[in-house]
């Protein structure tokens, strides 16, 4: 795999990884990051989601740095790649150990 195609799949992880973060913040929510744990708050999750946005969209830049080309080649499908597989992985570790989510019916 070329360092273009390994730069375009990390920068779909970390992509995928602002996600959840930033809808916390934006709802108001906790959620695990790295910086505070577990209870996380939505300054935090802004914080972390928004280095994760950026340095992302940063490192999908540098993997496409061919100017000549308009259209994308399969450094789109690489970074899809990326995103799709931390949207699976989170979606699968929420569902199983409930980092993030309580279970219905459990108080806050």
């Amino acid at each position: 795999m070329a360092n273009s195609q390994w730069r375009s799949l990390t920068a779909g992880l970390l992509v995928g990884n602002s996600a959840p973060h930033l809808a916390s913040a934006a709802a108001g929510r906790r959620h695990l990051t790295p910086l505070t744990g577990r209870g996380s708050g939505p300054g935090v999750n802004a914080v972390w989601g928004l280095a994760n946005l950026v340095g992302g969209l940063t490192l999908l830049r540098s993997a496409t740095h061919d100017r000549a080309l308009t259209r994308w080649d399969g450094r789109l499908l690489w970074f899809e790649v990326g995103v799709a597989v931390f949207a699976a992985w989170m979606a699968a570790s929420e569902a199983t150990l409930h980092v993030n989510t309580r279970d219905v019916g459990t108080r806050p």
